[in-house]
């Protein structure tokens, strides 16, 4: 058990340092997620009073979602044959996939709600429940980062990943993103707690749901 946490953190460790060292891909993202906001705001400052909650919030998301599958797209098409062969000898699959899982969780968290403070700096904050509202940002950056670091492993085995990536990644993210979508709106109007429970509990199942089939069927994906 003890060997296995300690394999897990080298792993884990191994992925801050190379998006330390490879830096750029990490000032890409956050040059993607101010000027998106800033186009946002260019769009709608010239008319106002057309920037409704709904569409503040669907904005958002959209701009959240983009976000996440540039940043976790490159988890396993970024590594080469020979490297991959050298990690299925020193960790399992299950090891390998929980460690980019939650690299990832940990990045999109942070993105979220570094996206969320510029995003409502420069837009405003019609947000009447903020605690709810970061509450979902939670849930669903962890469900961005599980499912797509899923997806990025079944199409780094393609010859075309890129494509591969976005044909699979929406159908997969689409359930999760209405969920969220319903609990931000909650959120927005301000709405009793006790009303977003049931699309809260449907977001943490499908989390579950991903997270289990990750560390299921990774290992067969990783051996062919």
């Amino acid at each position: 058990m003890t060997k296995s946490v300690q394999q897990l953190s080298a792993l884990m460790r191994k992925e801050f340092l190379l998006e330390w060292r490879q830096r750029y891909a990490l000032n890409g993202m956050l040059l993607y997620i101010v000027g998106a906001v800033f186009v946002c705001y260019l769009s709608f400052n010239a008319r106002r009073g057309q920037l409704t909650p709904i569409v503040w919030n669907t904005l958002f998301w959209i701009i959240l979602l983009f976000t996440a599958i540039n940043a976790i797209a490159k988890s396993f098409v970024q590594e080469r044959a020979g490297r991959q062969l050298y990690y299925y000898t020193l960790a399992s699959p299950q090891q390998i996939i929980l460690s980019k899982i939650l690299y990832n969780m940990a990045l999109m968290i942070v993105l979220a709600l570094l996206g969320f403070s510029i995003y409502a700096f420069v837009l405003g904050n019609p947000v009447n429940d903020v605690p709810l509202y970061i509450l979902t940002l939670l849930l669903g950056a962890i469900g961005f980062a599980a499912s797509l670091t899923l997806v990025s492993g079944i199409a780094s085995k393609a010859e075309n990943p890129a494509t591969l990536m976005a044909v699979l990644s929406f159908p997969i993210i689409l359930p999760l993103l209405l969920m969220v979508l319903k609990i931000s709106k909650n959120a927005l109007d301000g709405l009793d707690r006790s009303v977003s429970w049931n699309e809260i509990i449907i977001v943490l199942a499908v989390d579950a749901i991903v997270l289990t089939l990750s560390w299921l069927l990774f290992p067969f994906l990783w051996r062919s």
